[in-house]
């Protein structure tokens, strides 16, 4: 089985009129895949996809594809919790070809169970029909506050095997992503935490859907490919952890391309302090002895 590679979970950057700015989004992606990452991953939670409506998203993927970025390479996030909705995105991103579909769990409804969760995929996939294909399901439990189970994730498999092709597992818990690993190494199995990358394709995930790629793409190729460790990387998510992760991650993006258009963020997110922004870029300096572009 091939290797999925790197996708970047793509930053959306937004004009001070609170567009997004598809010229400087597209402008990223091309470095992105230019740095060895194989796809880009549009509205994931590094991207903001819970606060990116139906016909932003329809613009961005046409602008992305008019900009001469081949749909294979690119993976769309749907992060809503009405099955209509779902299967609405879902299917707008494969009618452009989209090489996969980051199928988040509905996450408003708190405390609910497996069958629960077994016939929202279901519906989703029910209303997408004959069209549903390259479904990884997205385990994300601290965003979402649902887990997405060993066993939810064997029935899902065995129920939909042509539409349910990969998890990507960003738990963090190293005991459940070894154990996922183990038990469904026939799927795509993607690690999130970067903490646990490198060893999880050591026993078998294909690589990773990584923030951290949109600013140090070629470390964490070494780990979602090759399966090399890289402490720097490791411990640089520690300070990543120490602010909220998303506007963080855009932080450092915009240290790297000196834009300040990727400090803005859409609410409810916050920028962080001036203050925030110096211990970032002066740890990833100390890490990576690296200068600001």
């Amino acid at each position: 089985m091939a290797g999925f590679g790197l996708s970047v979970a793509l930053a959306t950057p937004f004009k001070s009129s609170g567009a997004i700015a598809a010229d400087v989004m597209v402008k990223q992606a091309r470095r992105s895949l230019a740095a060895g990452c194989a796809s880009v991953t549009l509205f994931g939670t590094t991207g903001e996809g819970a606060s990116i409506g139906t016909h932003e998203r329809a613009r961005i993927l046409d602008a992305f594809i008019e900009a001469g970025i081949e749909p294979s390479q690119i993976v769309a996030g749907v992060l809503v919790d009405a099955a209509e909705d779902a299967a609405h995105q879902m299917a707008q991103a494969l009618s452009k070809g989209v090489r996969n579909i980051l199928l988040a769990p509905p996450s408003y409804f708190k405390n609910v169970s497996d069958d629960g969760l077994f016939a929202w995929y279901a519906d989703v996939f029910a209303q997408v029909g004959d069209k549903a294909r390259d479904v990884l399901v997205y385990n994300i439990p601290s965003v979402t506050m649902v887990a997405l189970s060993i066993d939810l994730i064997g029935r899902l498999k065995t129920a939909f095997p042509a539409i349910v092709t990969g998890v990507k597992d960003s738990s963090g818990d190293w005991p459940y992503t070894e154990t996922l690993l183990k038990t469904h190494g026939d799927l795509i199995i993607l690690i999130g935490d970067e903490r646990h990358l490198a060893k999880g394709v050591r026993l078998g995930g294909q690589g990773a859907i990584s923030g951290m790629a949109n600013f140090a793409p070629l470390e964490v190729r070494a780990m979602a490919v090759d399966g090399k460790d890289d402490t720097r990387v490791e411990r640089f998510v520690a300070e990543l952890l120490k602010h909220p992760v998303t506007p963080a991650v855009k932080v450092m993006v915009a240290t790297m391309t000196n834009d300040e258009t990727w400090l803005a963020v859409r609410p409810p997110l916050t920028s962080i302090s001036a203050g925030g922004r110096r211990e970032l870029a002066s740890a990833f300096e100390s890490l990576f002895r690296t200068k600001a572009a």
